[in-house]
């Protein structure tokens, strides 16, 4: 079995920020983030404006997330075969196509829904092959020592993003007009490319020569996650929450709207909430990383999540549903980034792309499916107990997890071991490149 360096490395307050690889890339990810988050506003209100029909919007965002639940290990294929950098290079250079053609096709009044649509899908396409390669890309910049304050320092980034992005999305919608924010959007991605040309001295991995056909290259990181218990019931867990935990945009505007009245208003508050609770959840882990190699407490924040959107679930007072939501997007970021790194440092170099490319289709390749059962269950029931039940579910299979391998989030072990404490100590089997 792969040793378990997750539970033998000490990390480093604010660690990740020694290397200068990271701290170019993590420049370039606050850039191209918040135009991210930008385009993310954009494109469904352009296709609301270009339709009028949720429905139609809704398909907006399928379009964009289904490639990863379907073709992700074609991604972690990808990025196990060739440099990540290099991969990185081309997946950021092709982001900018998309997000412009939306630009120049909505600033000269030409859009149409079907372009949206394929932009959407498109973008989805480059993402299957861009977030495992982006994800298995850190602890070559950081090692496995510095890897869990790196995981939190992007998240921090995200969820900042995910505050300032659309606010400055929706002045720029107001003042000027979607086609801005795809066009900021595309400019965004130069500054990843040049952090990615800037980076030097990078360590490598000897990919091994095989000739396995494709698809047996696929079922080799799938088969390492079912010999693999923690990774392989890790994976599963953050799909179901995934699935039943994690969704806020179908959701939380029917709270808003249809349950605490407070208006477009008061779901913007909601939202900022959440994001700003996860923000802190992250800060907290890039401040203090040890607790993200800690099974103990991802179990224990994966609880209190379940409680908290329980909580928001029965809650009629506005107040009281921000602070649910606040604890939910603290516990929230601190399981999924607890879950990326012990998944990371348990998995050898050579499998890294094809296991992180599972890890993208549990947490955002099923998010298409996870709104659909939402959306559902609130037609039907109502939005508080869609609530609930997705949180029940969630919390059950959770327990049952816990019990049935109690060795997920068993107390770690800290063996003093010397090739441990290396920043780039390698699991049995790694090989670093000449």
């Amino acid at each position: 079995m792969i040793p378990r360096v997750a539970d033998v490395v000490p990390q480093r307050m604010l660690g990740a920020l020694r290397h200068r690889n990271y701290r170019l890339f993590l420049t370039g990810q606050i850039i191209s983030t918040a135009g991210t988050w930008m385009q993310s506003v954009a494109m469904p209100w352009l296709a609301l404006e270009l339709t009028h029909s949720a429905l139609l919007v809704g398909l907006v965002l399928a379009a964009q997330f289904t490639p990863v639940l379907v073709g992700g290990p074609l991604g972690g294929v990808v990025a196990d075969r060739y440099r990540k950098r290099n991969v990185l290079l081309i997946t950021q250079s092709l982001f900018t196509v998309p997000s412009f053609v939306l630009f120049a096709v909505s600033y000269s009044g030409h859009a149409q829904y079907w372009m949206v649509i394929v932009a959407a899908f498109v973008t989805g396409t480059i993402n299957m092959i861009d977030v495992p390669a982006r994800q298995a890309f850190v602890i070559e910049m950081v090692g496995r020592q510095d890897l869990m304050n790196a995981i939190a320092l992007n998240s921090s980034v995200f969820n900042a993003s995910a505050v300032i992005g659309p606010a400055i999305a929706g002045l720029v919608i107001a003042a000027v007009g979607v086609p801005i924010c795809f066009l900021a959007n595309s400019i965004s991605y130069l500054a990843a490319i040049v952090a990615l040309l800037l980076m030097r001295d990078l360590p490598g991995v000897v990919h091994h020569s095989d000739q396995l056909p494709f698809v047996k290259r696929i079922a080799e990181g799938a088969s390492y996650a079912r010999r693999e218990p923690v990774v392989g019931m890790l994976l599963i867990a953050v799909a179901v929450f995934s699935l039943f935990a994690m969704n806020r945009l179908t959701l939380i505007p029917l709270f808003a709207d249809q349950v605490l009245h407070v208006g477009a208003h008061g779901f913007g508050f909601l939202l900022a909430a959440m994001g700003l609770g996860a923000l802190v959840g992250a800060l907290t882990l890039a401040f203090f990383p040890d607790l993200g190699a800690d099974p103990r407490r991802q179990l224990w924040m994966a609880m209190i999540w379940v409680a908290a959107l329980l909580e928001f679930s029965v809650s009629r007072v506005f107040v009281l549903s921000m602070a649910a939501l606040l604890v939910a997007g603290y516990c929230q970021i601190s399981f999924v980034a607890t879950a990326n790194n012990r998944i990371q440092t348990l998995t050898p170099d050579r499998l890294r792309g094809r296991v992180m490319s599972l890890y993208a289709q549990a947490l955002i390749g099923v998010g298409p499916l996870g709104s659909t059962q939402a959306g559902a269950l609130a037609q039907w029931l109502g939005a508080p107990w869609a609530m609930a039940i997705g949180a029940v579910v969630a919390g059950a299979v959770l327990a049952g997890i816990a019990i049935l391998r109690p060795e997920v989030f068993a107390p770690m072990n800290r063996p003093n071991s010397d090739a441990a404490l290396s920043p780039g100590a390698g699991s049995a089997g790694d090989q670093p490149a000449s």
